[in-house]
């Protein structure tokens, strides 16, 4: 072999590497962010749906406990 083969086999051999290294770093962060983005909307979801029935609870217990006071003094009239 050449020298001018083996620096020809050296060169391709490190732009093969960097273009792989380029392609797998893309496709990996890609994949990845598809991930964290379908996760990230799970949580989120969750998180609203927990503080949503919360909310709507606690508002449903005041709207309640109004309504039973409101009967009750009604009735001791």
């Amino acid at each position: 072999m050449t020298l001018e083969n083996k620096v020809e086999n050296q060169v391709l051999n490190k732009v093969r590497t960097q273009v792989l290294n380029q392609v797998w770093n893309q496709v990996w962060k890609q994949a990845r962010n598809q991930v964290t983005d379908q996760v990230w909307g799970q949580v989120a979801n969750q998180v609203l749906d927990q503080v949503w029935k919360q909310a709507r609870n606690q508002v449903l217990d005041q709207v309640w406990n109004q309504v039973r006071n409101q009967i009750s003094n009604d009735l001791r009239k």
